[in-house]
């Protein structure tokens, strides 16, 4: 990948396109106006079937069993995690450094590292279109980067993660897929298929960025270009390498009373359930799945106290000193002229 910063380019959105056609004629759903109704009865319906999923599910909790476990945590496993944790933080922060060398932009490392920090803290938290995307760009704008940077960046940074994920999960899947509980409309060779097709995903992405001949795609008006095949490289490794310190926090957490390989492919399969259900930090999700492939190996409210724990260590407590770092930002930050995009 050169080091020589790329060319500006336009950074202006592109106009919504004009309605076509008197009105009822060659109209898109989305255009009509009870497709917004329906939209929203449509969510409230699939969010109140969670909610008396999630229901359901905890009234079979032992929670004073929960609540008891909590208590005679043993300190070593809460240090051993917070360790991890913060090591997790600190690579992830890194991510956008990777879109700093991509574009060339002139943030310090340091500031582009505080604001990786505060906006995966709210990912985690308040979900992505908040943490990921409206804080990027809330605070890469005020720091003065023009729009199509900071999409590029963020094009880098998401790459990376999911790259990584694609990688890790493919390998695991494929190789040691978790046991499934008898019933599901999914077995074990079936996972092990889906696991080569999302390796074959992350290899072909690898693929692209050494042998593609077209370099450049638009995204909402903005061109993006492939990276080198050594930044693709270094994304997904980094990516991955994210995923196994976070399965490393909810081993430590269950006391290593689980094999490592097993916590690290519920939790894939976690994270993939948390992106369809688009609810902000997995909440309910995450424990739905590892009591339903997890509990049969250890008492469900020992489960629950390792899960209860990650939560703490790895969610609110960041989320708390995100907040602080976000208002120091805030109240230090000065509007510039944006630079080239």
């Amino acid at each position: 990948m050169p080091t020589r910063r790329e060319a500006p380019m336009s950074d202006s959105l592109p106009s919504p396109a004009p309605p076509g056609g008197p009105p009822g004629v060659g109209r898109k759903l989305t255009d009509r106006a009870w497709w917004p109704w329906l939209r929203r009865a449509g969510t409230t319906v699939f969010f109140a079937l969670v909610a008396w999923l999630l229901v359901t599910q905890a009234r079979t909790i032992e929670w004073g069993r929960v609540l008891s476990s909590l208590q005679d945590y043993p300190l070593s496993a809460s240090w051993g995690a917070v360790a991890l944790a913060g090591a997790s933080y600190a690579l992830y922060s890194c991510f956008d450094l990777l879109g700093r060398h991509y574009t060339g932009h002139p943030l310090r490392a340091l500031t582009v590292m505080q604001l990786t920090f505060v906006s995966y803290a709210f990912n985690l938290n308040l979900g992505s279109v908040v943490g990921g995307v409206a804080f990027r760009y809330r605070l890469y704008s005020r720091l003065g980067l023009a729009l199509g940077t900071i999409t590029r960046v963020m094009s880098i940074s998401m790459l990376a993660n999911w790259m990584g994920y694609l990688l890790l999960a493919g390998l695991v899947f494929s190789l040691q897929p978790p046991a499934l509980p008898p019933g599901w409309k999914i077995d074990a060779f079936q996972l092990r298929l889906i696991g080569s097709a999302l390796l074959a995903l992350a290899l072909a992405y690898l693929g692209a960025c050494a042998f593609s001949s077209q370099r450049s795609f638009s995204l909402r008006g903005h061109d993006i270009e492939l990276p080198s095949i050594r930044l693709a490289g270094l994304q997904i490794a980094m990516g991955a390498a994210n995923w196994l310190l976070m399965s490393g926090i909810v081993f430590v957490l269950l006391q290593q009373h689980i094999d490592f390989f097993s916590v690290a492919s519920v939790l894939l399969l976690a994270a993939i359930a948390g992106v369809i259900t688009h609810i902000p930090g997995n909440l309910g999700v995450l424990e739905a799945v590892f009591v339903a492939l997890l509990s049969h190996r250890m008492p469900q409210h020992e489960l629950l106290a390792g899960l209860v724990a990650y939560r703490v260590v790895y969610f609110l407590v960041p989320l708390l000193v995100a907040a602080a770092v976000y208002l120091v930002m805030e109240t230090r930050a000065k509007p510039s002229a944006k630079t080239d995009g």
